[in-house]
């Protein structure tokens, strides 16, 4: 099979193309196949609104719910086997791509439970166990960047896990995030493991800091407030960007790790499918292509990249400073920016977690309705 020559470009530009999406569908179709010999997808990302959706359409789980019924298994555990084993499946897919990439690709991701975002130690010891059940070499946890969630990357990363830094939103934000990477490190480095088999990533999230900033903008009305309207997700991953650059290619604490064979923490590109039907449809793609970066893309995204991207090179190095300006302005207009991005941390919370109580209610009923046939 032929690989899409503007995704091949994407790649050789330094991006590693990751599907937002996994299914068991997906997975015994060939689908998942096909994309990586078709679409240069080297990865895959997972989180619980994901999960919901797979499991509430078809019956490609009906199966393995009977099955766990009959077991007398809880409504938790079932949602536990159902959602490691398509994660596990689709690390084995991968396998040959992280191999060949020295493990940077070939990643799948998991989420923790939702509900303990803002629980340290419940969050690191859930890590721990996923780590252990799913049982990959090419597994990502994902755990998200709340205030409580950083000592948990920190104490997950010590123990020699890898993980998928998700919901950052903010420049500031972010280097507490690479901060916990870093001191994860130390605490393994101390422990005398293996740092070359360490690695994470960092998902930063782009179209929702436009939803959030536009709808402010739209309610101020003023010609120079609407002129902003489009611009914030791109300058707010391109500081982010910088920001990652001053750690992880100047900085003195990762030189020192990096000598002992640590792996940066390359930043990832989440939340790229546009919701607005005024701007490009590839706008998170084109404008985001940067050496040593993830784009995560939901399949739609990925299609439209794959028919009609242009992508001409590196479009983030050494445009911090123009990126700034956008926010300078932004604040000059009166967007509370700090607001912006509590508010975003909150809803991505809220998401996630309703997401899950709505799989937790589904499954319930299935199980439910297992026992009763």
């Amino acid at each position: 099979m032929t690989q899409n020559a503007n995704l091949e470009k994407l790649s050789a530009a330094g991006v590693s193309v990751w599907l937002d999406d996994l299914s068991r569908t997906r997975i015994q179709s060939g689908n998942l196949v096909e994309l990586i010999n078709t679409r240069s997808v080297v990865g895959v990302t997972t989180n619980p609104s994901i999960f919901q959706a797979a499991l509430s359409k078809g019956e490609a789980y009906d199966a393995q719910v009977n099955e766990l019924a009959a077991r007398g298994a809880d409504v938790e555990a079932t949602i536990r086997t159902i959602t490691t084993d398509d994660v596990r499946d689709a690390c084995d897919i991968f396998l040959p791509v992280y191999e060949s990439s020295g493990g940077v690709d070939g990643r799948v991701s998991i989420e923790v439970d939702p509900y303990l975002a803002f629980e340290t130690d419940q969050t690191a010891a859930q890590a721990i166990e996923l780590w252990k059940i799913v049982d990959r070499p090419n597994l990502l946890i994902k755990i998200p960047a709340t205030e409580a969630g950083l000592p948990a990357i920190a104490k997950t990363i010590g123990e020699g896990i890898s993980v998928n830094v998700t919901l950052i939103f903010s420049v500031e934000r972010y280097r507490l995030v690479m901060d916990a990477y870093l001191e994860g490190l130390e605490i393994a480095k101390a422990a005398g493991r293996d740092l070359t088999k360490i690695h994470s990533v960092a998902s930063f999230f782009v179209s929702r800091v436009d939803t959030e900033i536009d709808a402010r903008l739209d309610k101020d009305g003023s010609d120079e407030a609407l002129a902003l309207r489009g611009k914030a997700g791109v300058a707010n991953a391109v500081l982010a960007y910088d920001a990652y650059q001053d750690v992880f290619e100047t900085g003195d604490r990762f030189t020192e790790l990096q000598a002992v064979g640590a792996n940066r923490q390359r930043p990832l590109w989440a939340s790229t499918g546009v919701k607005n039907p005024d701007y490009s449809d590839v706008m998170y793609v084109t404008d985001l292509v940067a050496p040593n970066t993830v784009n995560t893309m939901p399949e739609k995204t990925l299609e439209a990249v794959a028919d009609h991207a242009k992508i001409t090179g590196d479009t983030v190095s050494n445009k911090a400073g123009n990126a700034q300006k956008v926010f300078d302005q932004l604040s000059a207009a009166g967007i509370d920016l700090p607001d912006v991005f509590r508010v975003l941390e909150t809803e991505g919370v809220d998401k996630f977690t309703k997401s899950w109580k709505e799989l937790l209610d589904a499954t319930e009923e299935q199980l439910q309705a297992a026992n009763k046939s």
